[in-house]
């Protein structure tokens, strides 16, 4: 989601992330002006991603990898980056920009196999398989593939799996997904309270985890749990072998068992990659190893990342984006040539931008739903790449989610999707708040500055005083994901983990989940909505379930109103002229690093 994640939406990603002042008020079409000659994806599309997943056989979890179409050894893939990636740690692991990354260097017991129509299927990474599941659901079985190797050549053994969970409890691991360890041992944060991690010499007791022998491991839930194929192929839940694990150090040094590994790591400058050697395509079913490596360079916004490989020229020509997006300021001119047009990707990526309103600073609902109705969402999404990159957000569920309902629009979006400032302004007179300081949190990327005065500029019309506070972009989830963080209202990018509103609704609207590094960044606490994800998470109907969601959403909007949606967003990257294989990911929402190869 979430890896963006959102939150594993964290950059143009985190799934995103222009002049915006400018660029907002310049154009008479979406973005950059005029009409586009390409059509940018649209919610029908969206729809498409929505389909549940297919379980796969034994048989389609063995390697290698279907050919890609011309692909050819050899050559070095340029990436070009914003930020630096949050984290390395694969526990760690929430966010879009890492989760791209783990594609290349991690593998865990499930991954996906995705069509060139964007189908996806689970199968065993690690794993023969899926899963065999037994026990009304609550009892889940896997067996280890023979002879995977990590990059030092230690054979992965159900040791290194229960050891990868186990670590999870330990109380450095703080940004990472939480389902698994919740199933196992209690909502919200209480599974802490029940193992405190593997490091003191303990485990979890064999009615938990059991590994019988070294190549078995046994999930044992209270509660069947129908998703646990999908949440493994996270990233998060990507093997951390035992012997080589430092704890809070794996987090700049990670031990790879995909097809590359880390070769040179300068935090906050670049990051190379290099085959390797260990890896065995015969066991792998997604993965490709046809470029020799990756060279990863940080510090390059958007606008530098297209122009530069718009220009195609030197190592452009061999460079791809990884959460980048073709800039604002280039998208006409990039869809009005045919040419560049031909090394583009697109999708509609699982994102709702929102913002979020800190309950803890924030109590009055007037007050919350004000800035909603003010949010300049026409805007604010125009200066993340228009038509390409986004459009104005009517719900908290994202189109590509289960049970999203395009015509429930709480704050009249259809209507004023640039915001009703009079409506607003009224409710701030109401409240008595006139005047009022804002404390407005957003990342010091250039499309987060931009939106920034749009929405500073909003907020002060309808009669607030807003207070702008720069977070740097590296650890900007970090930052907001403290209880305490000072701030009233700050942005965030979240998309579905997989195909289910189970992975949007608990994460950020559980009460019981409010700790520093958990996602409930409104710090919303209301009894009803507490208990109804308690109660939907147990339904084993998917169409039941689906049903009791999208309720679930519209009592959290209409009753409580924590975050005001925004925008969704979209995928538009460009890459070099001598790139082969490309192709958007429905998994990753960008493109697909597992299968691109060099021409010559």
């Amino acid at each position: 989601m979430s890896i963006l994640s959102s939150r594993r939406a964290r950059t143009a990603v985190v799934a995103v992330a222009a002049g915006a002042l400018a660029l907002a008020g310049c154009s008479n079409g979406d973005s950059g002006g005029g009409k586009d000659k390409s059509k940018s994806k649209n919610k029908e599309e969206a729809a498409a991603q929505s389909a549940a997943v297919k379980m796969g056989t034994a048989q389609d979890s063995t390697g290698p990898a279907e050919e890609v179409t011309g692909a050819r050894p050899g050559g070095t893939i340029q990436v070009y980056e914003e930020d630096d990636f949050s984290h390395l740690d694969p526990g760690q692991i929430y966010v879009s920009d890492a989760g791209l990354l783990s594609k290349l260097i991690f593998r865990g017991l499930t991954t996906y196999k995705e069509d060139d129509k964007g189908a996806l299927t689970v199968v065993g990474d690690l794993a023969t398989d899926p899963g065999k599941v037994s026990d009304g659901g609550r009892t889940w079985t896997y067996t280890l593939k023979d002879g995977i190797k990590d990059e030092t050549g230690h054979v992965i053994g159900s040791a290194d799996i229960r050891h990868t969970f186990e670590r999870l409890y330990d109380p450095f691991i703080t940004d990472g997904p939480s389902f698994i360890q919740q199933w196992l041992s209690g909502t919200g944060t209480t599974y802490r309270k029940a193992y405190a991690g593997p490091f003191k010499g303990k485990h979890l007791p064999d009615t938990v985890l059991a590994t019988p022998d070294d190549k078995t491991v046994v999930f044992h839930f209270k509660d069947a749990q129908p998703d646990l194929p999908q949440a493994l192929a996270m990233a998060g839940y990507s093997v951390v072998p035992e012997k080589t694990d430092t704890k809070a150090k794996y987090d700049t040094k990670p031990v790879a068992v995909g097809p590359y590994k880390i070769s040179e790591f300068k935090a906050g400058k670049s990051v190379k990659l290099v085959k390797n050697t260990a890896w065995d395509p015969k066991s792998d079913p997604m993965r490709h190893q046809y470029v020799d490596g990756f060279t990863i360079d940080i510090n390059h916004d958007d606008e530098d990342q297209t122009k530069t490989i718009l220009a195609d020229r030197g190592d452009a020509r061999n460079a791809i984006m990884m959460t980048g997006q073709v800039a604002t300021t280039q998208v006409q001119k990039v869809v009005s040539d045919a040419a560049a047009m031909k090394r583009t990707i697109q999708g509609y990526a699982p994102y709702v931008w929102q913002m979020n309103f800190n309950m803890d600073r924030i109590k009055d609902k007037k007050i919350r739903d004000a800035i909603t109705y003010a949010m300049p969402s026409t805007a604010v999404y125009k200066a993340d790449g228009g038509a390409y990159g986004g459009e104005v957000a009517n719900s908290l569920m994202s189109p590509t989610t289960p049970g999203y309902q395009k015509d429930y629009d709480p704050f009249d979006r259809a209507k004023h999707p640039n915001g009703d400032i009079a409506k607003a302004k009224k409710l701030i007179e109401e409240a008595g708040a006139k005047g009022k300081k804002i404390v407005y949190a957003y990342s010091n990327i250039p499309v987060r500055q931009q939106q920034a005065v749009l929405i500073e500029n909003a907020l002060t019309k309808i009669g607030l005083d807003v207070q702008k506070k720069e977070v740097d972009a590296a650890t900007w989830y970090e930052q907001v994901g403290k209880v305490d963080n000072g701030y009233d209202i700050y942005m965030t990018g979240w998309g579905q983990d997989w195909s289910s509103a189970s992975t949007v609704f608990p994460p950020l609207y559980d009460g019981k989940q409010i700790q520093d590094g958990a996602s409930n960044y409104s710090h919303i606490n209301d009894d009803h909505v507490n208990s109804e994800i308690q109660r939907i998470l147990k339904i084993t109907d998917n169409a039941e379930a689906t049903k009791a969601w999208t309720a679930l959403n519209q009592y959290i909007s209409e009753k409580a109103n924590p975050a005001a949606p925004i925008y969704y967003t979209k995928t538009f990257q460009i890459a070099g002229t001598n790139v082969g294989g490309l192709r958007y990911s429905t998994v990753t929402s960008y493109t697909d690093p597992t299968r691109v190869f060099l021409k010559s």
